[in-house]
């Protein structure tokens, strides 16, 4: 936990809160894990700007500091906090520090992922174990341990949000990525079952599902296919903003995000 290094860049900024049961709380609060480049950067930006006390994690510390600086610089509200998800405590502490500093939970994104790509008969069962616990295991305890949190602000306003990324992988199953887009699948089946269990509850779930995006974890591919050309994570941002603005009425569970010129020469990705 980064409160520490990171205290200079709270005290600067023009807190908003409001007082509950004579707590301090900030009036709207986001988490996003993956939250120090690309995607989940992005989105945490655009949910700083509309207002949202962000707490962003990362498993680099020297990336997660730099990202978090420059929130801070623009005079958001961040918090940074160094998790690796792989590990089930740290996906528990990393709720626990978000209530302890900004005490609710408006928006979940979770984001954290990995993508390795392997033909079957090469399948390492350490990378097939890693991906799991990235891609699902960890999205699945955050929201497990951020429910209670999200069902409160549902209660209150009736638009809470639990914005899952999964893949276009997950929908179209392309070649090589048999783990990832299975696990990608795993959590469009996850969040479709979770807004099933949370209806009444002023929560909403959708699954995100982009196809290539131009960020780290896409450089492998940008050879056959420039970044100019991918989405941008600014896209995904931008899906993030829709969500939030559409009526507690409207449900999206999954949403498709393609790419125009996408075909069989790139798996649909």
């Amino acid at each position: 936990m980064l409160a520490s290094r990171l205290s200079r860049f709270w005290h600067r900024l023009p807190m908003d809160f409001i007082l509950r049961n004579g707590a301090r709380v900030a009036k709207r609060a986001a988490l996003v894990t993956g939250g120090s480049g690309g995607i989940g950067l992005a989105i945490a930006r655009r949910l700083a700007e509309s207002g949202y006390a962000v707490t962003i994690s990362g498993r680099r510390e020297d990336k997660l500091l730099k990202a978090a600086e420059g929130l801070a610089n623009d005079d958001l509200k961040v918090e940074a906090v160094v998790a690796d998800v792989t590990s089930e405590d740290a996906v528990v502490d990393l709720v626990a520090e978000h209530k302890r500093q900004w005490g609710r939970l408006d928006c979940l994104v979770n984001n954290a992922g990995i993508g390795i790509g392997q033909p079957i008969h090469e399948i390492q069962t350490k990378h097939f174990d890693l991906q799991i616990a990235v891609n699902f295991r960890a999205l699945a305890v955050a929201t497990r341990e951020s429910v209670e949190m999200l069902k409160a602000a549902g209660e209150e306003h009736g638009k809470a949000l639990i914005v899952n990324l999964a893949s276009i992988a997950g929908v179209d199953s392309p070649p090589w990525l048999s783990i990832y887009g299975a696990t990608k699948a795993a959590v469009i089946g996850f969040s479709k079952s979770t807004q099933k269990e949370l209806m009444g509850t002023g929560v909403a779930v959708t699954a995100i599902c982009p196809g290539f995006v131009a960020t780290d974890m896409t450089e492998f591919a940008q050879q056959a296919i420039p970044a100019e050309e991918m989405m941008q994570p600014e896209d995904i941002a931008e899906a993030v903003t829709f969500l939030l603005k559409v009526s507690p009425a409207c449900a999206v569970p999954e949403l498709v995000m393609a790419r125009p010129v996408a075909g069989p020469e790139t798996q649909g990705m």
